[in-house]
Parts: C-alpha cells; sequence; structure tokens
C-alpha cells in the first residue's frame, strides 16, 4: 500500500511539474558535433542560466520551461572548438512552442525563428533596422573621407545626412511601436532602440500602449525609464 501511494505522488508531482512548462522551444544546428547549448535571460542586468544542454553528436535540442509572459530570451552556443568566440541568439518568447533552426557556421546569421507573433513582428523590423545600419556605415566611411580631404562642404553634408538618417531611423522605429502597441515587442524596441528620443515622444508612444501592455515587463521598464528621465530633466 505504501508503495502505491509513493508511485501516486510521484505521478502527481510529475503531471504538476509537466503542467507547469508552458513554453517549448526546439530545433536543430546544422553541422553541431560537439558543444553546450544554454537557455537564457537577463535578470537584473546580469545573463542568467535557464537550462542547459550537452550535444555531443545530435544537432537536435529542445528545451522546456514555464513563462509568466512574453519575453525576452537567449539562445546560447558555447562551442568546443579553436574559433574563440561564442554564439548568441535573441528571440522572443511566449507561451507555446517554437522552432530555432540555425547552422554551426553561423549561429546568429543564419537564425530562422518560428513561431511566435512577437519574434514576427521583431524579425520584420530587423530587416529594416539593417538597412539603416548599413546606410549609416556608408555615411561614416563618406564622412571619415570627407574629414580626411578636408573638403568642409563634404563634411557638413555628410553631418547633415546622418542627422536625417538618425531621425528617420527614429520616426521609423516610433511608427513600428505604435503599429504593434498591442504586442510586449513594442516597449521592448523603444527600450533597445531609441530609448534617448525626446522624452515627450516617449511619453507619446508610451500612453498608446494598452494597459496589457503598459503592465508588461517592458512595458514596467519603459514607464520606469520615462519617469527617471522627466526626473532627471527637471533638476
Amino acid at each position: 500500500m505504501r508503495r502505491f501511494f509513493a508511485l501516486l505522488l510521484l505521478t502527481c508531482i510529475t503531471i504538476a511539474c509537466s503542467e507547469s512548462k508552458n513554453f517549448t522551444v526546439s530545433g536543430s544546428v546544422k553541422g553541431l558535433k560537439k558543444g553546450t547549448l544554454y537557455l537564457q535571460r537577463i535578470q537584473d542586468t546580469v545573463l542568467t542560466n535557464l537550462d542547459s544542454l550537452e550535444v555531443d553528436g545530435d544537432p537536435e535540442f529542445e528545451f522546456s520551461l514555464n513563462l509568466e509572459e512574453t519575453e525576452v530570451l537567449y539562445l546560447h552556443l558555447d562551442k568546443v572548438d579553436a574559433s574563440g568566440y561564442d554564439d548568441r541568439i535573441m528571440f522572443f518568447a511566449e507561451p507555446g512552442e517554437m522552432n530555432i533552426t540555425t547552422s554551426l557556421k553561423n549561429f546568429e546569421g543564419f537564425a530562422a525563428v518560428i513561431g511566435a507573433e512577437n519574434q514576427m513582428r521583431w524579425t520584420e523590423f530587423q530587416k529594416m533596422n539593417q538597412k539603416f545600419n548599413n546606410k549609416n556605415l556608408d555615411l561614416i566611411k563618406g564622412s571619415y573621407e570627407a574629414q580626411i580631404s578636408g573638403v568642409q562642404d563634404d563634411i557638413l553634408k555628410y553631418d547633415d545626412s546622418l542627422q536625417s538618417l538618425l531621425k528617420s531611423k527614429y520616426r521609423y522605429t516610433g511608427q513600428f511601436a505604435s503599429t504593434n502597441a498591442d504586442l510586449e515587442m513594442a516597449p521592448f524596441l523603444i527600450l533597445s532602440q531609441i530609448p534617448d528620443a525626446n522624452i515627450t515622444y516617449l511619453d507619446t508612444l508610451y500612453n498608446r500602449f494598452p494597459n496589457k501592455i503598459k503592465r508588461s515587463k517592458y512595458g514596467k521598464q519603459l514607464k520606469k525609464l520615462i519617469e527617471e528621465r522627466k526626473s532627471t530633466e527637471q533638476e
């Protein structure tokens, strides 16, 4: 009888644990033979490990955990090779199932993440943001060459172009956040891309969010940022 109750208790515990895990991310890393994969989150500004998996011949992986709300997680690969660097994929995790496929050669660059609305919109933003970054690099290169040549008109032209590009990026980011105001990625987008924008602009964007997003992890962080900046600028 005792053995029966012990098995029943173990079964209940197992079921309870499995039910508490509302999020699963699985996938594969093409070409990976040996290494360690870590599922991570930022906690108190520090990257912390949530789970890990030793890879030994099988490039497929799966992690499961309980998510209280949508948040940014990281899939980190600690490779067993002589490359001298490691790789990390950022993605928006939300309750349900997600899939990540990538390769050993370009762990972050070749990553394809499927299965979450926030992640889909983040990927969409990143494609446009990369265009802004590429244009910015071209202008910086041109500005550097103009300064070497000493042609004042060219220097001023590139300075104006850089300022114009920055304003365009800030406007696009704000518009994208407003268009996706019902998603948790919207306040994260502002926090990660334009935290130093005009405080009135940030306040306006924040006030467009529904209460659900204002109460989210990144909504609270954005509110705190705005309050701190208001306090600092009033001093």
